[in-house]
């Protein structure tokens, strides 16, 4: 994707390519410190967050601050030219003010009050909690704002992670309030929208609409999907409050939160990332997921197309096994430099890990660290260093673009939503479950692609699941194709508006028309099974009974199951359309087909089957870097000509990157200049 504003003027003073952890001081005495800031510069750590969970560290009593230990921290760490992502600590507000204030805290929706004592422990729409993490917020501000260590701001911590919705009576008040704004005060609006004339649970006064507590059987889903984006507007209302104290009192220095974007769960990351200075990610991979090298690229493309040609970084990823997965598998030798470089070649202006120093008590005790409880001498501390010292001899590469990819998957938060509400056709045709399906076979094809919020210039749109589609979104969609585009839309699309309700006419609703077939009957097959395709292709999960228009193609039919004979992918003009779920296997014979003919370039040479080859370029085009990512247990062999930055060789026309290795070769150059 490319960037239009590399001018840094929101990068500022932040070092590039970024390299550091989280780091946690409050855990450990003054004298460790110092060992800490030592090991950390020769392991070639440029940038720390500070703070993320300080809060009773700086405030351990209700307006009874002590800056003295974070004042010494950042001293530290700028006298040894460690640059500070500072962090305001408002994901942990201190036991003082939860046991203060018990209205603060979270409510589930059958009534139950959630007890303090661990991170996020805090209602969004609370007065309070928002009245103190302003207090903390400005008094962080004004103390640091314009430190010289202080190159950006980190607000808050994995916003909507534990708490990302609460059914108190604040949140009541405050989801009212949202209503009456949302539906212009008009009541009768909010009962047609919701369908309340579905079992006579209508509206007759807005006293009466409250959050989608615990009740007898299930709620109107409109009411779920308002509540879910007016939680989603809580949390960002949160963050924009202590985002802008910070903007006052350190103007110039960018402003971030660390989202959970591959997570595809509770924040519209597209509205969030307009609120950043700098979009930022965490990350971290299923250890027993046999398809995690795959999850890496979804999870930097994502990202990559979150940030919409700005910098970004990956803010928290693990050096090796983390602490909550239900067993804590360690990465094996080299899959932490594979795992970082691959956020690199896809994008990334900087990496970094939670955390630093291993924690010695905690719940967090067992997940990996920079520096491991067996201090220097362990292979995770060693590899962070060689890491550390391989990323800065790339320095010029954190300066250059990733093209464009000809491919594009589009990703609708609210129509996810929509979708793995209950009462659906089959609990197992999920969002994103299509979007990581398709997403694989393309990085398994070695085809490049960026995830997108909308239709824009790319050759061929890949739309796997958009269950609930706006007319707007759908008059994109027909402006895309009649502009020359190529697009591809999965089943069971277009079936409901963006509050639930069934779009009138016969199946796919909105975009019946623009796929030129009417959907008879929806199919959801039983657990586990799949259809046979007469191409050779298998199904899963869902099969419809589809009848086209005159003039609209079937390119081939399903071979058994409940449509057996009836269609399964049919084609009009530049569009097509899917009656099942593809599997991997089928994905990989159809996909590069049809970006053959949406004209897609082919995938790089040497690419695909666990190897990636990414190319990123300079601003003026004049230099590149090829990244060669071998995920593989084989050495690979690509086409290059230069200099492999990592290993200082001259690469004379093929460059050999052995198993589970990484290859950065600039391209016709001599090195880091």
């Amino acid at each position: 994707m490319s960037r239009p504003d590399r001018q840094h003027s929101v990068w500022g003073r932040v070092p590039r390519p970024a390299y550091g952890a989280d780091y946690n001081p409050e855990q450990w005495d003054a004298a460790t410190w110092k060992d800490d800031v030592r090991l950390m510069r020769e392991a070639g750590v440029n940038l720390v967050s500070l703070g993320v969970f300080a809060w009773s560290w700086i405030e351990p009593r209700r307006d009874a601050f002590d800056f003295s230990g974070l004042d010494e921290a950042v001293e530290l760490l700028h006298a040894s030219g460690i640059a500070v992502d500072l962090a305001t600590p408002t994901a942990a507000p201190p036991l003082w003010f939860s046991h203060a204030h018990p209205e603060s805290l979270p409510v589930t929706a059958d009534g139950r009050r959630l007890a303090p004592g661990s991170r996020q422990a805090y209602c969004p729409s609370s007065p309070l909690y928002r009245e103190r993490a302003a207090i903390v917020t400005r008094r962080l501000a004004e103390r640091y704002g314009d430190h010289p260590a202080v190159v950006m701001w980190h607000v808050n911590n994995e916003y909507a992670n534990g708490n990302a919705h609460c059914w108190c009576e604040a949140s009541a008040t405050a989801f009212r309030t949202w209503l009456r704004t949302t539906y212009g005060d008009d009541l009768d609006a909010l009962n047609d929208r919701w369908g309340t004339g579905v079992w006579g649970m209508t509206y007759s006064d807005w006293s009466q609409v409250t959050p989608p507590r615990t009740s007898t059987s299930r709620l109107p889903p409109a009411l779920w999907l308002d509540f879910y984006r007016f939680s989603d507007a809580e949390h960002l209302a949160c963050f924009r409050a202590e985002r802008d104290i910070v903007r006052a009192h350190s103007p110039g220095r960018p402003v971030t939160t660390n989202f959970m974007a591959s997570a595809l769960r509770w924040s519209d990351y597209w509205r969030w990332a307009r609120e950043v200075d700098i979009v930022s990610n965490d990350h971290y991979l299923g250890s027993e997921d046999p398809h995690r090298a795959a999850e890496l690229a979804f999870a930097a493309d994502l990202t990559r197309g979150l940030a919409g040609g700005r910098p970004w970084l990956l803010m928290e990823h693990s050096t090796s096994g983390v602490q909550w997965q239900l067993r804590n598998i360690a990465k094996v030798p080299g899959e932490m430099a594979r795992n970082t470089l691959t956020h690199l070649a896809r994008g990334a202006d900087g990496t970094l890990f939670f955390q630093w120093r291993q924690s010695a008590y905690g719940p967090e005790k067992w997940h990996s660290a920079m520096l491991p409880h067996g201090g220097e001498d362990t292979r995770v501390r060693r590899e962070a260093s060689a890491l550390g010292n391989a990323v800065s001899r790339l320095a010029d590469v954190a300066e250059s673009t990733c093209p464009q990819a000809p491919v594009a998957l589009l990703l609708d938060y609210e129509a996810m939503w929509a979708l793995e509400l209950p009462d659906r056709p089959s609990s197992d045709l999920t969002c994103g479950d299509a979007l990581r399906t398709w997403h694989r076979a393309l990085w398994t094809a070695g085809l490049g692609c960026d995830i997108v919020p909308a239709p824009g210039a790319h050759r061929l749109l890949l739309v796997p699941s958009l269950y609930a589609l706006s007319a707007s979104t759908a008059r994109a969609l027909e402006a895309y194709v009649e502009g020359g585009g190529h697009l591809v839309v999965g089943p069971f699309s277009g079936v409901v508006d963006p509050d639930d309700r069934v779009h009138p006419g016969p199946y796919p609703g909105a975009l019946r028309d623009l796929l030129g077939l009417t959907v008879d009957e929806y199919l959801p097959l039983t657990a586990g099974a799949t259809v046979a395709l007469d191409d050779g292709s298998t199904g899963n999960v869902w099969a419809e009974r589809v009848v086209p228009d005159a003039g609209t193609e079937v390119e081939c039919r399903f071979a058994d199951g409940p449509a057996a004979g009836g269609p399964a992918v049919l084609r009009r003009g530049n569009v097509r359309y899917l009656a099942t779920r593809p599997d991997v296997p089928s994905l990989l014979r159809l996909l590069p087909r049809w970006a053959a003919q949406a004209g897609c370039a082919p995938a790089p040479r040497g690419s695909g089957d666990g190897v990636e080859v990414i190319r990123r370029s300079g601003p003026s085009g004049e230099r590149s870097w090829l990244f060669v990512v071998n995920h593989t247990e084989a050495t690979t062999h690509v086409a290059a000509t230069g200099t492999d930055l990592l290993s200082g060789a001259r690469v004379p026309g093929v460059v050999a990157v052995p198993a589970g290795e990484v290859a950065v070769v600039e391209e016709g150059g001599t090195g880091p200049r």
